[in-house]
């Protein structure tokens, strides 16, 4: 049986180790232990989670935009909430492009 380390794991599905340790938490995505209870994930958990012979078509991107410079703390606040949207769904997030007035920002993920 294929065992994975949390941050293995963790970069398989595209997630960070707190995530994995707050799924775990929550019960969304249960780790197991080994006796000196180390979390530890196996092949199975993962192809359980990303679903095997799917193929994901496309990326995720969040799009935010404000009219002009002097508004960047709404840029920056309307990022955060669509990554923590898309993280309390399990959405992982390939690119954030961020447009001000006419002027294009790419910040990748």
């Amino acid at each position: 049986m294929n065992m994975y380390k949390p941050q293995e794991f963790a970069e398989m599905i595209g997630v960070s180790v707190k995530t994995l340790q707050r799924w775990d938490n929550v019960g969304k995505l249960k780790a197991f232990r080994n006796p000196s209870n180390r979390r530890y994930y196996t092949h199975k958990q993962y192809v359980d989670y990303i679903g095997e012979g799917n193929s994901k078509n496309g990326k995720t991107i969040i799009y935010t935009r404000i009219s002009t410079s002097n508004q960047k703390n709404d840029l920056e606040n309307q990022v955060e909430f669509l990554k923590q949207y898309a993280n309390a769904r399990g959405i992982i997030v390939d690119e954030i492009f961020e447009d001000i007035g006419s002027g294009l920002i790419l910040a990748t993920v």
